[in-house]
């Protein structure tokens, strides 16, 4: 080999080893991340949670597991990511051979991930003639944005209605399927129903259009990066998200589904960014301040509400206050006031730790809330507090589930995950009581005082977690024919009892029941514990389930008709009548409200359908969505 060659060689082993080295840089920046005291562990049970998984680490054996990583539910292997060295080894010799649910685990210490930024880099490199990429490199950064976040933007409505109602077709007819293959006693009257609702068991009502298509959005969540395009500070949506490789975030100006005073208060907040000459936060190597912007905006009156979120890094209090009265001072201008701006919070991101609740918005300046309204009825809203992001669509929605509960004034509501109250005042007058039950206690404050608000006396709200209070909030239905509202949050089955609005934050930062006589309202995916408690309530004998994520929904509306067993005692729910609203125009996303009906008798089963394991039910099929920040999809900018 000539000299040349040996130094072109002895250079690509060192650009190979530059790279390597790379993809792990992250672990030597300073600060904690998850993956460098990570442990494999393999040789899991068929049935598991990772709730229960967590107890038994670290409470049973004493660990400190601070992150459960599994790849998808059911998963045999799993990795479980510690706080330090000694934390890591104490787990490998309390876990490798220990016996769980009659299989022996391995646990053995694992190398880090690699820094998914950097290897999209470097993929990118690699693929230079991939297509898509082509593509892409054809459009403008404007087009790429409209194609991310409303990726129906260039298609005429009712084109975008034709493809949300045969989405929902297609979907239900999958939910047929399931339970034609889960129940043979159902196999006649499926096949017989689908004669008379053109291939489904129920009838499929017309898609109800939103009566807003642009800016009808009264909520968004702005990233604050840098531009691509023009390297400058930018308060917009990103292009991409960290973990295929893409932080650059682009201006919202011409996106359709937000309001122009929307756009207008972005720009204003914008202004001030470039003006402190405090760089954005980056998620590369977690530097910088700025975070994100959420805009709230009233159609009822106009009024805007900002919450300015950011890291204070090595901030001192003094300079922290200093910026606050900066923020004061720029949102209390002129220009400001013309933006319809009369709200303003801050809130200083810190690291949570284990056990510990994130941080609160801090109000700043102007009033605390804004009021918007639904079906004639008012409604104050908080900085976190859940509200429909269409304002327009929700009167659609609501005003859909009502007709389809069939209730009277002698029927009582349970709203649970009831938020501010928005469901169960817009029943108020339809029934004889509405019960609200609500984790967040802010939120019940909310809900009381809208009642309050709306001269509303039939409701009463309580503060809890839904699986403790609902028991006692039951007792209080003397009614002969009860409805519950189920309202957990959206994105399939993530955490039915956890804070919904949270969950939005997380996006962001990295959008009816009878009790024998109940119809039910559920608002996204729930889990088979909240399927389980629903099914073996006897008083629920009909449920409207409303989702905004109809495919995640699926697998509910399969185990509410699943025939009674062990765990799954009552009788089945069927499904009678499904109506999907568009309250996300220009995006592929649509809502779903399904009827069901409890079935008169108990159908049990022969032992040959499909079965529900009562250890998968106790484990309440909890995934870990507490993901690292950056590791953030393109929800971020849909939010639904």
């Amino acid at each position: 080999m000539s000299e040349t060659e040996l130094l072109k060689d002895n250079n690509e082993d060192n650009i190979e080893t530059d790279n390597i080295k790379e993809e792990y840089a992250y672990l030597d920046r300073g600060g904690f991340s998850s993956e460098k005291f990570k442990v494999e562990i393999r040789g899991l049970p068929k049935f598991y949670g990772i709730v229960e998984l967590k107890k038994l680490m670290n409470q049973k054996l004493g660990l400190n597991a601070s992150k459960i990583k599994r790849p998808k539910n059911g998963s045999h292997w799993l990795f479980a990511c510690f706080q330090n060295d000694e934390d890591r080894a104490k787990a490998i010799s309390a876990l490798n051979g220990y016996s769980w649910k009659g299989k022996t685990l391995i646990a053995e210490e694992a190398k880090p991930a690699p820094d998914p930024l950097v290897k999209k880099r470097k993929r990118d490199e690699d693929s230079v003639n991939n297509k898509r990429k082509k593509e892409d490199e054809n459009k403008s950064q404007e087009e790429r944005l409209k194609d991310a976040v409303t990726p129906y933007w260039n298609i005429p409505y009712e084109e975008q209605l034709a493809l949300k109602e045969k989405e929902v077709k297609n979907l239900l007819m999958k939910f047929d399927n399931e339970v034609w293959k889960t129940d043979k006693n159902k196999r006649n009257l499926i096949e017989s129903n689908r004669k008379l609702y053109n291939g489904l068991s129920f009838e499929l009502k017309p898609i109800q259009k939103s009566p807003i298509t642009a800016g009808y959005r009264n909520k968004c969540e702005f990233t604050v990066g840098i531009d691509d395009e023009t390297g400058k500070p930018t308060v917009g949506f990103r292009l991409g998200s960290y973990v295929t490789g893409t932080v650059g975030v682009a201006p919202v100006d011409s996106l359709i589904h937000i309001s122009d005073k929307m756009k207008q208060s972005v720009l204003l907040f914008q202004d001030f960014v470039r003006k402190s000459n405090m760089s954005p936060f980056s998620p590369a190597d977690y530097s910088g301040y700025w975070r994100y912007l959420t805009v709230r905006e009233s159609t009822h009156n106009g009024d805007i509400m900002l919450i300015v979120a950011m890291y204070p890094q090595d901030l001192t209090n003094e300079k922290l206050e200093e910026l606050k009265r900066q923020l004061i001072e720029h949102f209390s201008s002129e220009e400001a006031q013309a933006c319809g701006v009369k709200s303003v919070y801050f809130e200083g991101i810190t690291k949570k730790r284990l056990g510990e609740d994130g941080s609160k918005p801090i109000h700043l300046m102007g009033s605390t809330h804004i009021v918007d309204t639904i079906l004639g009825l008012q409604f104050r809203i908080s900085p976190e507090a859940f509200f429909q992001i269409n304002t327009a669509g929700a009167n659609i929605l609501y005003q859909s589930a009502i007709e389809l509960s069939n209730v009277n004034d002698k029927s009582t509501l349970i709203d649970i995950c009831c938020g501010t109250g928005t469901i169960g005042l817009c029943f108020a007058k339809h029934v004889g009581k509405v019960l609200g039950i609500e984790l967040v206690s802010e939120a019940v404050n909310d809900a009381k005082f809208n009642a309050e608000w709306n001269s509303i006396d039939n409701c009463s709200f309580f503060s809890g977690r839904a699986e403790d209070v609902l028991p006692s909030v039951l007792a209080r239905a003397t009614s002969d024919d009860v409805i519950a509202v189920v309202d957990p949050p959206r994105a399939g089955l993530r955490e039915f009892f956890n804070y919904r609005d949270k969950f939005c934050k997380l996006l962001s930062s990295l959008g009816e029941v009878n009790l024998y006589s109940i119809p039910i309202m559920c608002w996204s995916g729930v889990y088979m514990r909240a399927v389980t408690q629903l099914r073996n309530t006897k008083k629920v004998s009909r449920l409207i389930y409303i989702s905004c994520s109809p495919a995640s929904a699926v697998k509910n509306f399969v185990d509410l008709s699943r025939p009674s067993s062990k765990t799954l005692r009552g009788a089945a729910f069927v499904p009678v009548k499904a109506v999907p609203v568009d309250m996300f125009p220009y995006t592929k996303h649509v809502e779903l409200a399904v009827l069901f009906e409890r079935e008169e008798k108990v159908q049990p089963s022969d032992g040959n359908e499909c079965k529900v394991d009562e250890k998968e039910v106790k484990a309440e099929e909890n995934t870990d969505i507490k993901k690292e920040e950056t590791n953030v999809t393109l929800e971020e900018n849909v939010q639904t």
